[in-house]
């Protein structure tokens, strides 16, 4: 384990845990509401916050977190009112954003290709103490929404109607999930990348969903996949000199094919079981009263 020598890989360690948790902490939220690419259309806009980092000399995950936060506010606007030109607007969002974070880092001072490659598919060596103390503060408040408002979260990505029956306030716990997500994104910039972010917010949530129906288990199984398959990830990308990135994402996506392959005879078990029960009286439940999230176990 002499990689631990190394003062960035300790930093890209870190920052690679810490994005493990908070990428499928939000992802599960996302992939309830059906905004799965959510986080892809988030990182084109950080693009933009990234060359203006560089433009104006101010650290580029604070000023990706800025413009991100703004980009997923806006994408709620169009959402509620932009009707049948909504997706046309998001559109013009992402690749504008894409567009301009290029545009951006090439016209600023020292701005290069290769610092434009680390940002979109991630890098070790290019993760420093001051992008470590920004993620640490970004990846604690993505933790605290995420499980201090779990219930509410998951009320609303399930069904908005029903919950703003109950009296959530709805349009607020968007636009919260839309920020929580935002800020997952420039946690996760540094050592995934901007293009490849969505995968590791979406990919561990359905791996785990292969072994669970409970919101409770899901979100556990889902966060543990994140941190195995980043730490893995991360020390392969140092061994076999790769991009961290791309093989973070790889092996999630291993893990899901895993996953699915082992669930298939562990659901056919279940339906054979339910069976030799169905016409077992002494085997029968009867229905109760629940309250809201019991089923799902939240």
């Amino acid at each position: 384990m002499e990689f631990l020598d190394y003062a960035f890989m300790q930093r890209a360690l870190l920052a690679a845990v810490l994005v493990g948790i908070t990428a499928p902490a939000i992802g599960i939220y996302l992939v309830q509401r059906r905004q799965a690419l959510m986080g892809d259309g988030i990182g084109h806009v950080a693009m933009t916050g990234v060359g203006l980092g560089f433009l104006l000399s101010w650290s580029p995950v604070w000023m990706a977190t800025l413009v991100s936060v703004l980009g997923a506010v806006l994408m709620e606007l169009i959402r509620w009112y932009g009707r049948t030109r909504g997706d046309i607007a998001l559109a013009m969002l992402f690749y504008g954003g894409m567009a301009g974070g290029v545009m951006l880092i090439n016209i600023a001072p020292g701005g290069t290709n290769a610092n434009l490659m680390s940002y979109l598919f991630g890098s070790l060596s290019t993760v420093s103490e001051e992008d470590i103390q920004a993620i640490c503060i970004l990846a604690a408040f993505v933790i605290v929404m995420t499980l201090a408002l779990r219930r509410q979260l998951f009320a609303v990505s399930q069904d908005e109607e029903f919950a703003r029956v109950t009296g959530l306030p709805v349009r607020a716990l968007n636009l919260l999930t839309a920020v929580t997500a935002a800020v997952t994104v420039t946690v996760a910039m540094r050592v995934v990348g901007l293009l490849l972010v969505s995968a590791l917010m979406v990919v561990p949530v359905a791996a785990a969903q292969q072994l669970s129906r409970s919101f409770a288990a899901t979100f556990a199984i889902a966060v543990a996949i994140g941190v195995v398959v980043t730490i893995s990830g991360t020390i392969t990308s140092y061994y076999r000199e790769v991009p961290p990135g791309a093989t973070i994402v790889l092996l999630t996506i291993g893990a899901f094919l895993l996953l699915t392959a082992l669930a298939a005879p562990l659901a056919k078990r279940r339906a054979r079981a339910l069976e030799a029960t169905a016409g077992d009286p002494a085997e029968c439940v009867i229905p109760t009263t629940r309250g809201v999230g019991d089923e799902v176990g939240v």
